[in-house]
């Protein structure tokens, strides 16, 4: 399935979809493949729109790529010969219009996440980036997933994934994703800490820090205040994290959630764990905003992300910082290389 390049080894191939056609996503890419550096030691392969792109490359005055070979898009296919960037290109059938939630835009960037998925099980690709989706879109094309994250899970019948969004200071995963803040209590379960804890620790292992120093969050205002403020602490995250320690590794907490991030305090740990999504984003986006990297913990392969969204305020403007992406693609190229070692 894979093409043989000239010198005869194939260079591990990296997808990456254009996300929302009417986001920020299609420049992000086009700003991608002008960066040769960014795919040195793999081949990226695209998901989108060849029509898309150049539209976007026009209206927001990117330039276009010198090297990028376009195959209709089709069930299953293998990739030319050669080491330059291919798309899979899906014609887009209808008008878009940058900057609005639009069904027909939902409905193509969750084709290409599907298309990239399968892809990447079939070893196609070592590994998918996806640039930003609208929910809305989403809900609009009749996508019965709040985002991303569940949809992968569905795609590779994996029940436990998780988001963890890392950077070079900071990382932290998220025991509940996209859920009603009313509703996070009642999701929060020793077994989901626990298994939170286990994801965010394998992923922040590494020869250099064998046993990494995992800080879990409080719940509760104060940690509970010892159950003056709520039970979470004393009958789901305490448990949690004794069993984690009973497995050998470091976690700490529950941590009282407003100090946890000072700069004494969050140096002590090379990941955190939070109950909630805003709880750990909050944070995360304020100290690593331009290079965040929004990961899925539990997949099968790798996937990452920028940690934004589409933008539409400034979509097809040729103003949206390419910084995260840059940064998700650098990930996943690591994990692609580190797999060829």
């Amino acid at each position: 399935m894979k093409a043989t390049s000239g010198s005869g080894v194939d260079p591990p191939a990296l997808g990456v979809t254009l996300g929302d056609p009417a986001g920020v996503g299609p420049e992000l890419v086009l700003r991608l493949l002008g960066e040769p550096a960014l795919a040195e030691g793999c081949r990226f392969v695209l998901y989108g729109s060849v029509g898309l792109l150049r539209d976007v490359s026009r209206a927001a005055g990117i330039p276009w790529p010198a090297r990028l070979v376009v195959v209709p898009a089709a069930e299953s296919q293998d990739l030319p010969p050669g080491t330059e960037p291919v798309l899979f290109d899906t014609p887009v059938a209808e008008a878009v219009q940058p900057g609005r939630a639009q069904a027909a835009c939902g409905r193509l960037s969750g084709e290409w996440i599907a298309a990239a998925v399968r892809d990447v099980r079939r070893g196609l690709t070592g590994a998918i980036v996806t640039a930003p989706i609208c929910k809305a879109a989403w809900q609009a094309a009749s996508i019965p997933f709040p985002g991303h994250t569940e949809m992968l899970a569905r795609l590779t019948g994996t029940e436990a994934v998780r988001m963890f969004f890392w950077s070079p200071g900071l990382a932290v995963g998220l025991v509940t994703i996209h859920v009603a803040l009313s509703a996070v209590r009642a999701s929060l379960t020793p077994a989901r800490v626990l298994q939170t804890i286990r994801l965010v620790a394998g992923a922040v292992r590494c020869p250099e820090v064998p046993h990494p120093r995992i800080g879990v969050l409080g719940f509760n205002p104060h940690a509970g205040e010892g159950g003056l403020f709520g039970d979470a602490e004393q009958e789901v995250i305490g448990p949690a994290i004794a069993a984690s320690r009973g497995e050998g590794i470091e976690a700490e907490g529950p941590l009282v959630p407003d100090t946890a991030f000072r700069d004494g305090v969050r140096r002590k740990y090379q990941a955190f764990v939070a109950m909630y999504h805003d709880q750990g984003l909050i944070p995360f986006k304020m100290l690593a905003f331009d290079e965040g990297v929004n990961v899925t913990l539990g997949l099968p392969f790798c996937r990452t992300s920028p940690d934004h969204g589409t933008a539409f305020d400034i979509a097809w403007q040729g103003r949206a910082s390419p910084a995260s992406l840059f940064a998700a693609v650098r990930y996943a190229r690591e994990h692609l290389l580190h797999l060829r070692r």
